[in-house]
């Protein structure tokens, strides 16, 4: 019997808490090497400054995490042009909000993704819009000419 779209197509593990995983020391660093890239939020802390007190900043964000006390900062808007001469918003996280969003991500991609239908294009790994689009043009094309 085939299950649900939505069943989990892997039972090897279960989630029960997830808080403590996220803030693993080496969860954290493997955060860093994944967001160390781009300029500060609103705090001005570049990846230098982020880089020269490493251990001190993810411990910190590993103690108030596991505190239950970690406030993100707002993001630092700035505006970039577009092609039709105007602008749009961009929001910029602080460094140590970029670190503890890809700690997240780390724990959370890999319980959900297998949850996904293939078909399913939004924010994945490995899946595009572009690659939304050829497949919608297929069916489009399959739609017109017949099968």
């Amino acid at each position: 019997m085939q299950g649900k779209p939505w069943e989990r197509k892997s039972l090897d593990f279960k989630v029960h808490s997830l808080i403590d995983k996220v803030y693993k020391p080496l969860n954290l660093y493997i955060a860093w090497e994944k967001a160390n890239k781009g300029s500060g939020g609103v705090d001005r802390v570049s990846i230098e400054d982020f880089d020269q007190n490493l251990h001190q900043n993810l411990d910190e964000i590993h103690r108030l995490l596991k505190e239950d006390r970690y406030t993100p900062k707002p993001a630092r808007r700035v505006w970039i042009p577009k092609p039709t001469g105007d602008k749009r918003a961009l929001g910029i996280p602080a460094i140590r909000d970029r670190v503890v969003q890809q700690a997240l991500l780390n724990r959370l991609q890999r319980i959900f993704d297998p949850l996904f239908c293939e078909c399913s294009y939004g924010f994945r790994p490995g899946k595009s819009p572009h690659q939304a689009i050829e497949k919608v043009e297929g069916y489009l094309k399959i739609a017109v000419n017949g099968w």
